[in-house]
């Protein structure tokens, strides 16, 4: 098992793992998937680490550094889309991403990480704070578009 930022060659494998998130299909082969892809993997604000055991991906979490006119111009990060494939849950891999995503934030001059879920689920919750957040500093409001 190692942990490392996704290449341009990861793409189906990490659609593979999307779904044991929300998705319920990969998305079709397309010059407009490649594309953007291709700007992602380039963009060295958005990192998409992921767990990787012999050639499979068995686990993500995605970072986004986002630029900031607040806070002395320092910018702040977002982690989305943490999943673990169902098989290789409970093996710590989601939290040494986490750690990982958190080391870049802080070697990115952020002053603050930001991760939302919508899960309910009192385990889910409790792997958040055990992984260093909290849920009582900040409400999140979201609006779907």
């Amino acid at each position: 098992m190692f942990f490392r930022e996704a290449e341009i060659n990861d793409l189906d494998s990490l659609q593979e793992l999307y779904l044991h998130l929300h998705e319920t299909e990969k998305l079709p082969e397309s010059e407009e998937l490649n594309l953007l892809w291709s700007e992602i993997i380039k963009d060295k604000n958005y990192h998409i680490l992921v767990a990787d055991m012999e050639g499979k991906i068995v686990s993500s979490v995605t970072l986004v550094v986002i630029k900031n006119l607040t806070r002395g111009m320092k910018p702040y990060a977002l982690i989305e889309n943490v999943v673990t494939h169902r098989e290789y849950r409970n093996r710590g891999y989601a939290k040494a991403l986490i750690r990982k995503a958190v080391e870049i934030a802080q070697n990115s001059g952020c002053y603050k990480i930001m991760l939302l879920t919508g899960s309910k689920d009192e385990k889910t919750l409790y792997f958040y704070e055990s992984c260093g957040f909290n849920r009582k500093d900040k409400t999140a409001f979201i609006k779907w578009l």
